[in-house]
């Protein structure tokens, strides 16, 4: 995410940081590298203008002037700027509402809309303890009814069935009414999306908005469609009283154009990002850590957050009481760490939120690849218990036989017995078996040019 805007930015404010007095000269040359970097982002063109104006005010101020390191106090500036420009601060969902609160999601087709339905199901009962129902009223796609009865039911959410036969307003009624009986605290309702805005479209979802009258209606739009998703929610947001948005394929997304865009246009905040395909991947957005993020600088709040949610504490404080005890660790541990990592969105994403993963040269970012993770797993699998616990049995033809079983090289298990080594001394100096201490190893040899 954000990976081109990052990189543009870093350099630029890099060179910046070099300079031992800023003058309106240097200061004009750095925006300039700033307005094509955001266009090139396809941020639209008006936010980037209220954004430069902004900063170049602030830059030729006393804030920056008469600080000892003006170069620093400059890319302060931008990310103050950059949060302003996303909103200031994370706004949460509203469900002070007589049960159940009913939240509609509306979006184009293709945004991700029903999936969005279920992620946000999911949150809403892992984080916040809340019965959850949902129901689509997508008269228009039987696929789209069956996708989200299907997500229901593998997240143990309510679901309300509908026909294509239904009106609408009907079935979000009946689901509404049934969600009472049952007591549910919150009713999530899908509505139809089409392939562009058109008035029946509109018509349509008006007149249900106007029936259920819901506490939160969320536009849920794709990410990689740029400015044009602002455009896309303004249009939404002028026909119906959106109270947010939901940033989808974030993870997708390496220009950044929309989530720099939405608030500016809409002035409705951006209170979800999607940050992949699994019902887990779905994220509050923190402006403050997302222009973090973009300026390279990490964003450790969100990565603690995702472990204390995803990770096993009870493997990881096993993993932690065995390694203190002085007994090593075997690739049975290995194997469970990057289960761990697969489970947060593999390594990719985690190295996203690292501070200082800027510096690591692009080429070794390359390198990662997170279908390696299932590859490694593969690999583990394929070896005998005796062998997860004692590595060093694995020679000539125990390496051929794993790398038969598993399908793979035997330079793949050469591989996998290498990075084995190197966590297992990892492992002894930080003396603490948990994902953050294998993460700050993980980012220790990267630099240092270890294969992934």
């Amino acid at each position: 995410m954000f990976d081109n805007l990052s990189e543009r930015l870093g350099k630029t404010l890099k060179n910046l940081k070099g300079q031992g007095r800023l003058t309106e000269e240097n200061i004009k040359e750095t925006m300039r590298e700033v307005r094509m970097a955001l266009l090139e982002a396809d941020v639209a063109l008006p936010v980037v203008t209220a954004f430069i104006d902004q900063v170049k005010e602030r830059a030729l101020g006393k804030e920056v002037q008469t600080s000892l390191n003006p170069g620093q106090a400059m890319i302060k500036v931008v990310q103050t700027e950059l949060v302003k420009v996303m909103g200031e601060a994370n706004e949460g969902l509203n469900l002070k509402a007589n049960p159940p609160a009913i939240i509609l999601m509306a979006g184009l087709q293709g945004a991700g809309k029903t999936t969005t339905v279920a992620k946000l199901g999911r949150w809403l009962q892992t984080t916040q303890k809340k019965k959850v129902g949902v129901v689509s009223a997508d008269i228009y796609r039987p696929a789209a009814i069956k996708q989200l009865e299907t997500l229901a039911n593998d997240l143990s959410l309510e679901f309300f069935p509908s026909d294509v036969s239904q009106n609408p307003v009907d079935i979000a009624n009946n689901a509404i009414d049934a969600a009472k009986k049952k007591f549910l605290d919150v009713v999530i309702v899908d509505t139809a999306g089409r392939l562009h805005i058109d008035e029946d479209m509109m018509s349509e979802i008006k007149a249900l908005h106007a029936a259920i009258k819901p506490i939160e209606t969320l536009f849920v739009v794709d990410s990689m469609t740029g400015q044009d998703a602002a455009n896309t929610a303004k249009a939404f947001d002028e026909a119906l009283p959106l109270t947010g948005v939901v940033l989808t394929k974030a993870d997708g997304d390496a220009r950044g154009g929309a989530a720099l865009s939405i608030r500016h246009i809409t002035g409705k905040p951006i209170k979800f990002i999607g940050m992949g395909e699994t019902t887990d991947a779905l994220e509050l957005f923190h402006p403050d850590r997302i222009a973090s993020r973009i300026l390279g600088m990490g964003d450790m709040l969100s990565l603690i957050e995702e472990i204390e949610q995803k990770a096993d504490k009870e493997k990881a404080e096993k993993l932690a009481r065995k390694i203190q005890k002085g007994k090593g660790f075997d690739l049975e541990d290995l194997r469970e760490q990057l289960e761990q990592m697969q489970k947060m969105g593999g390594v990719g994403a985690m190295m996203e939120k690292l501070p200082g993963m800027g510096d690591v040269p692009k080429n070794m970012k390359d390198k990662v690849n997170d279908k390696e993770l299932a590859r490694q797993i593969g690999v583990i699998n394929s070896m005998t218990a005796q062998e997860k616990r004692y590595p060093d049995l694995i020679k000539g033809n125990r390496k051929k036989r794993i790398a038969a079983g598993c399908g793979q090289e035997l330079q793949d298990v050469n591989r996998i017995l290498k990075q084995h080594k190197m966590m297992a001394k990892m492992m002894k100096k930080f003396k603490k078996g948990n994902m953050a201490n294998m993460m700050r190893g993980m980012k220790a040899n990267m630099r240092g040019g270890m294969p992934m």
